[in-house]
């Protein structure tokens, strides 16, 4: 809405206006109902389209005079009460401003100060719950008069003088001193929170800006950190200060008059009826789903399953909240392991970029916060402990691309195990307790220990994260430079040609020498299928679809699980296949559903999770001709469990020897069982590192007594 800046209203119009906004509106009952409920109600929330249908003139002083409309708003709730509840004191709060009251952090100005704005993001960090002196008592030392003095900012206010109009001595302050009374005082309790940008309103890597907040009395202790709200608020300025004296600088914050929660997902991706319509149409032409992953880093050539596994990424299964109250998880987990120079950063930045909710960072992070959450103590909570949000509660309800994920901290890895499987994380920290929300897929990227990534060797011997947190992805793909000839042909062909595309898009004429006609070929390569604010809008508007599987979509998967779990029944047989592996279908499925903007999981759906997750496991957790789901989840396969067994059986037969068996003589018995000695001497190793075995002499062994 317009406002118009030319509106004016003294003292007595302004109550008189709202006072007929009260009694028209039907405003007056509800105050009162509030007031047979307080304290435990506190506040006669107003939404602005009320306001601007009774009165769009009240409505646009509202908002160029924010601060006069809620005092004469807030007096003429307390004159409507009944005398019995004189003592109720009602905030008066509006919600659901206009447009034009809604500005970016970024776009904030001095114009705004002292205006009602609307400011949305992501709850960054919180303080506790603390009382503010708001009406101060102080007693004269000389004639016990009591002063009352009001307090505004955070600096205490004293009285100038025990005034004789009061009944006071008249002393002022310096010949007399002013004793505070804290019982006789009154308060309110304040918040301070700081909220930055949301990730899906920044374009081209900028990084979010952050404005500070405050928030009193009833509405606060409500607000987490990661939480993604909408504040309404007066946008105020507070004098710098150095040691050269006080500053013509100012700096803003907003004082919250009411807090909106977010309550669905990719809401602030604006789609219109014509988006809609190239949505369906773009799904109804088939094959979508690749059409997406090749819009996903074109320039990066191949990894094409692994580029529609992120396809699926980006629309999740659907979460499910049981009867018994059991959340199960939709969010798709993917790990990348692999050489350097594979682009595995660049794939994970696209990512993030492309999702409609994507934040990337780095699991060797500098912040306080790391990728979980801590209590800091700085000072913008004045001294006292802050609980400060990490990435993955940043990231809720999208998508956290963590590069170096292998490199986290101890804290984040302990945490981390929580957040895949449950989505939430608790801290006790600092006296401060809370639960947070981390409800995001992780694409994760990792390097190996020793440069390269080698098949024959577990990947937890490669990568320094637990089998335990390995196991809760629900896909891990191994990217190898390996020299191929044809292959090595086509990537270093596409990379020239993206290289000569880029340089071409710097110039205005096609240079001699080059054709124009292979330049629009070249072009094309490199291009995606769909642009990214497309996709986003896609993704957004997928996401509310919440597809059902259908019988022959359950017994596709239910007959494939069976099938890989048939080839681990019998005595000493492997475990190739697990619930977690039968969960990543059945998320993957539905994932693929949406991307087809489809109410039914079909058949095709469950063809395309079963490709996915066979891909994976043939190139992980095969063993010979069969699988062992050991190799991803365990420290130890099945054939080296029994290997270990072997070495454990060759030491305890030679227990008579004094000093121990030698290193020697424990390759050469194994070797009559074929264990190679590479994986003798690693066994050996290990059993070592458990404290199963010791070394009474450098290279001799025994059991250890229990």
């Amino acid at each position: 809405m317009a406002v118009s800046p030319s509106i004016q209203y003294s003292d007595e119009e302004l109550a008189s206006r709202w006072r007929d906004f009260f009694e028209d509106t039907g405003m007056r009952g509800h105050a009162i109902m509030l007031a047979d409920e307080y304290p435990k109600e506190r506040s006669l929330n107003v939404q602005f389209s009320q306001v601007n249908s009774f009165n769009a003139d009240l409505a646009s002083y509202l908002l160029e005079n924010p601060a006069k409309s809620f005092k004469a708003a807030e007096s003429v709730i307390g004159g409507l009460l009944p005398a019995e509840r004189g003592y109720v004191k009602l905030h008066f709060r509006v919600e659901g401003l206009p447009l034009d009251a809604r500005v970016e952090i970024r776009n904030l100005r001095s114009k705004h100060l002292g205006k009602l704005v609307c400011i949305e993001g992501l709850v960054r960090k919180a303080t506790e719950v603390r009382p503010r002196l708001v009406d101060a008592v102080f007693k004269c030392a000389r004639c016990d008069r009591e002063l009352h003095v009001l307090q505004e900012g955070v600096m205490l206010k004293e009285p100038l003088e025990c005034s004789k109009d009061v009944g006071g001595c008249g002393r002022v302050a310096g010949s007399t001193k002013f004793i505070l009374l804290p019982e006789e005082s009154s308060y309110e309790d304040t918040q301070k929170v700081e909220v930055q940008e949301s990730p899906e309103g920044l374009r081209g890597g900028a990084q979010p800006e952050r404005l500070e907040g405050f928030l009193i009395d009833d509405i606060t202790g409500k607000i987490s950190p990661g939480d993604r709200v909408i504040l309404n608020g007066i946008l105020t300025g507070t004098q710098r200060s150095g040691p050269q004296g006080k500053s013509t600088l100012f700096n803003i914050m907003l004082g919250v008059s009411s807090v909106e929660y977010r309550e669905h997902e990719y809401d602030e991706i604006q789609i219109t009826a014509e988006d809609i319509e190239k949505i369906r149409y773009e799904a109804s032409k088939g094959d979508i789903v690749k059409k997406i992953a090749a819009s996903i880093s074109p320039t990066i050539y191949g990894f094409d399953i692994e580029k529609e596994a992120f396809s699926l990424q980006l629309f999740s299964g659907v979460s499910k909240t049981m009867q018994d109250g059991t959340r199960i998880r939709g969010d798709i987990h993917i790990l990348l392991v692999g050489d350097p120079g594979l682009a595995k950063s660049q794939l994970l930045s696209y990512m993030s970029q492309l999702a409609p909710r994507g934040i990337y960072t780095s699991g060797k992070s500098s912040s306080a916060a790391g990728l979980t959450a801590a209590a800091v103590k700085d000072e913008f909570g004045e001294g006292r402990w802050t609980l400060e949000a990490g990435a993955l509660v940043l990231a809720d309800k999208g998508i956290a691309c963590v590069d170096e994920l292998d490199k986290m901290s101890d804290n984040d890895r302990s945490a981390m195990h929580q957040i895949m499987e449950s989505q939430i994380i608790t801290v006790a920290k600092a006296g401060i307790t809370a639960t947070l929300q981390a409800r995001c897929s992780i694409l994760g990227a990792a390097n190996p220990t020793y440069g390269r990534f080698q098949d024959e060797q577990l990947i937890a011997d490669q990568i320094d994260m637990p089998p335990a947190l390995l196991s809760r992805f629900d896909l891990i793909f191994i990217l190898q430079d390996k020299p191929n000839s044809s292959r090595d042909w086509s990537i270093a062909s596409h990379i020239l040609k993206a290289h000569r595309v880029g340089e071409r898009r710097k110039l205005d004429h096609t240079p001699e020498g080059v054709v124009e006609e292979s330049l629009q070929e070249e072009s094309r390569v490199v291009e995606p299928e769909f642009d990214r604010d497309f996709l986003r809008k896609y993704i957004s508007y997928a996401k509310r679809v919440n597809p059902i599987l259908t019988d022959d979509a359950i017994s596709l998967i239910r007959d494939e699980y069976l099938r890989i779990r048939k080839e681990g029944e019998g005595q000493g047989a492997s475990v190739p296949i697990t619930a977690r592996q039968l969960e990543a279908y059945v998320r993957l499925s539905e994932a693929s559903a949406r991307g087809r903007l489809s109410q039914l999981v079909e058949k095709e759906d469950a063809e395309r999770a079963i490709r996915i997750v066979g891909y994976y496991l043939m190139k992980l957790a095969r063993e010979g001709d069969v699988l062992d789901i050991d190799r991803i989840t365990s420290e130890m396969s099945h054939s080296q469990r029994s290997h270990v067994s072997s070495i454990i059986d060759i030491i305890r037969n030679n227990a008579d020897e004094p000093g121990g068996i030698p290193i020697e003589e424990i390759i050469t018995q194994a070797g009559k069982r074929k264990i190679d000695e590479s994986e003798v001497r690693k066994i050996v190793e290990k059993l070592s590192r458990t404290g199963e075995i010791h070394e009474p002499r450098n290279g001799f062994y025994k059991l250890t007594q229990k």
